[in-house]
């Protein structure tokens, strides 16, 4: 069966032109409840589900998303590649509003870190995450953007703070000594737990304000002007990258936990198991020990 391709933003993503609609589905997780219903259809033939991150009307803070849900609730439904757009504040001149950036790279100053894994409870993993997006859909995304005539900004790291209030300027200065590049609030948990369950995942950054370092502070109203106008970008961009996306799943993302599982099989327990069936499927006919460890 042909893998399919998730999208995780805002609501407005799946308004595009191009989209078949063809159903919305509420699914329920061992983790809890999803963001929101996904929306499933096609585009240009290929199969694809959206999900609202913050849910409809955007009523969930970043510390409220329940991303193992999410993530879960994709994988059940056969996605393997995930584009992930978000908004994010620059910290560099040259990245201005309105302008995008396909980072390469993740700094966590995120606070609630036992909810970004689906291990434990028996099985003990150990992803690499050196590397913690897809280079493969990198590329795809940096094609699709240059396309639609963006400015587009390859590369760099992305810190994730918790939220939900903007950063103090004293943050914003040590973030930029850091040499971070932009700052967001939410798609470090996305990329950890996508490449726990072997998804292919990039993120679209799209440049909203630039922080606090500068003169102005960063308030909602400014924020909103920036998204509606990024909103449309990223339909196209989205649309162009998914007619690119492989229609089979044979990245190295999707062999990640290969070598990351230190339990060894006798000892799963199969309570774990049967919760994380579509994440593990495939060494369930296994009797040997998947992480040769």
């Amino acid at each position: 069966m042909e893998p399919a391709i998730g999208v995780i933003g805002g609501s407005g993503l799946y308004e595009m032109a191009g989209f078949r609609q063809e159903e919305e589905r509420i699914v329920p997780t061992p983790f809890g409840e999803p963001s929101d219903a996904l929306v499933g259809g096609t585009i240009a033939g290929r199969p694809v589900w959206f999900l609202p991150r913050h849910g409809k009307g955007h009523r969930l803070l970043p510390t409220e998303i329940n991303h193992r849900a999410n993530i879960w609730a994709l994988r059940s439904l056969g996605v393997r590649f995930v584009i992930s757009v978000g908004a994010v504040g620059s910290l560099k001149e040259e990245y201005a509003p309105r302008s995008i950036v396909i980072p390469d790279q993740f700094f966590d100053r995120t606070s609630r870190r036992e909810h970004h894994t689906f291990f434990g409870g028996g099985i003990v993993a150990h992803i690499s995450f050196g590397d913690p997006l897809s280079g493969g859909l990198r590329g795809i995304l940096r094609q699709a953007a240059s396309g639609e005539g963006a400015e587009v900004h390859f590369g760099g790291t992305y810190v994730n703070m918790d939220g939900p209030a903007f950063s103090t300027r004293a943050e914003s200065e040590a973030n930029r000594q850091h040499g971070f590049d932009v700052i967001g609030m939410t798609n470090l948990p996305e990329a950890k737990l996508a490449r726990e369950a072997e998804m292919a995942l990039a993120t679209l950054a799209m440049v909203t304000d630039y922080d606090c370092w500068k003169d102005e502070e960063v308030n909602v109203e400014a924020v909103i002007g920036h998204l509606h106008a990024n909103s449309a970008l990223a339909q196209r961009i989205v649309a162009r990258a998914v007619a690119e996306i492989p229609r089979e799943a044979t990245w190295p993302e999707h062999e990640a936990l290969g070598t990351a599982i230190l339990t060894p099989r006798a000892a799963w327990p199969a309570e774990r198991l049967e919760t994380l069936k579509p994440i593990m499927e495939r060494f369930l006919g296994n009797s040997g020990d998947p992480g040769g460890k």
